[in-house]
């Protein structure tokens, strides 16, 4: 049963200058730069009937291509951190996308997700780090200077049943069109 998602895939550049901030953080286990991405919609585990139906139900997608920012470093976790994460900024097409992919997957049987929408690229996974030694990572790292970088598809990726982190595996692709919205 492969576990599946959609999501976008993130810019060479982008990850480059996003690795750049690893390291400095006890006990913080860093995500591989080739694992960065954005999540629109976890699918979870299916079963091998159902991720053609899935895979065919994206492709009706007809949407303009569209850039986005990385608006800066937070976590995610109220009480105990559990990731350090690189924010996108909002926007309107992202959330269209996502919403339109949400609507999809519930027409075909899936149910809601019933988490609130946050896009971001998860850089580490965070076990018994302090509020303190969070707290002196994100100031020490200061402001990201990231430039805007373009999305012209999103893809349906594959995970195997691990902790977190990848590897991910690009199963279909979905052009969007030229054009920003």
């Amino acid at each position: 049963m492969p576990r599946l998602f959609t999501g976008i895939e993130i810019p060479a550049a982008t990850k480059e200058d996003l690795a750049r901030i690893k390291g400095g953080l006890p006990s913080a286990r860093w995500i591989d730069p080739e694992n960065y991405h954005l999540t629109l919609r976890f699918i979870g585990d299916i079963d091998g009937r159902m991720a053609p139906e899935v895979a065919e139900m994206l492709a009706r997608i007809d949407r303009r291509s569209f850039s986005l920012d990385v608006e800066g470093l937070g976590t995610f976790g109220s009480r105990r951190p559990h990731a350090i994460i690189a924010r996108i900024a909002p926007s309107r097409a992202l959330s269209e996308l996502r919403t339109e992919q949400e609507r999809l997957m519930q027409r075909i049987g899936l149910p809601p997700e019933t988490r609130r929408f946050s896009p971001h690229i998860t850089l580490a996974r965070l076990k018994g780090a302090s509020e303190r030694d969070i707290a002196d990572y994100l100031t020490l790292t200061g402001p990201l200077a990231i430039q805007q970088f373009a999305v012209e598809r999103f893809v349906l990726f594959s995970a195997k049943e691990s902790v977190g982190g990848g590897p991910y595996v690009v199963e279909e692709a979905y052009p969007l069109f030229a054009g920003t919205a």
